[in-house]
């Protein structure tokens, strides 16, 4: 059972980019990451149960579960220096993982990157659909673009889809946040201008869980702005990463 896979191999890496999905996806969403990165990021993609080439195992419907099945699966991997990435639920798990490994006296991502979700201790304005009937949920999710239009008159195709998109979407909605201290490590917070899930204020929020650097940035596009502006994403990524890298090492000196 592989947890996370590279991308692609670097002969040098400086940092392990740990990229985690959003809710509905799989590697196939940063498939484009690593060769659009500088050599010395090596960009790692998490596979959870329900996908990919774990589909025939049964996907994770707690967040808590999700974190600490994850967290475990991925320790091995984080020997070198490391940063997290995830995007909408992909966000609320890189969270709650780099806080998992400070409860356990682990080493902590050099930076945290987090996109496309309102910061965790806001609540969910939206409405449950996690266990709406199928055609109702099919529905939500093409609102949301989730899924394709026309997706649901393939049957085999919904077939696969829906019991990793349920559970995916029970996660997150049963989610509860948990106070705790904030994150020492940098925060690099990125929204969609366009995003109807997650608004600019709602981003911006991310600042109160870190006590080291913040950075917000707000890229052209809705809540999958992260395929749309990929370009423009992955420099601003690479060129903070590079500061986060740089203040961690002052600050180990």
């Amino acid at each position: 059972m592989r947890w996370a896979s590279c991308q692609k191999r670097r002969e040098k890496p400086g940092l392990q980019l740990i990229c985690f999905p959003y809710a509905g996806a799989g590697a196939s969403a940063y498939r484009q990451w690593a060769d659009e990165f500088p050599e010395q990021i090596e960009v790692w993609v998490v596979h959870l149960p329900g996908r990919d080439q774990r589909i025939s195992e049964t996907p994770i419907r707690s967040l808590s579960c999700m974190v600490e099945a994850t967290a475990a699966g991925l320790a091995p991997l984080l020997n070198a220096p490391f940063a997290f990435f995830g995007h909408s639920m992909g966000a609320l798990l890189a969270f709650e993982i780099a806080r998992l490994r400070r409860r356990a006296g682990l080493s902590l991502p050099a930076a945290l990157a987090v996109s496309g979700h309102r910061a965790p201790h806001l609540p969910d304005p939206g409405p449950v659909i996690h266990d709406l009937p199928r055609q109702s949920f099919v529905a939500e999710l093409i609102r949301l673009n989730g899924v394709s239009e026309g997706v649901d008159n393939q049957p085999e195709l919904l077939e696969v889809l829906l019991p990793m998109l349920r559970a995916d979407f029970a996660a997150c909605e049963n989610y509860r946040f948990v106070s705790e201290a904030p994150l020492p490590c940098p925060i690099l917070a990125f929204g969609g201008a366009h995003d109807s899930e997650a608004s600019v204020e709602q981003i911006a929020a991310w600042r109160k869980h870190t006590v080291g650097a913040f950075w917000l940035r707000i890229f052209p596009g809705n809540h999958f702005f992260l395929h749309t502006a990929r370009r423009e994403l992955l420099d601003y990524i690479a060129e903070h990463l590079g500061l986060a890298v740089a203040g961690s090492a002052m600050t180990l000196a």
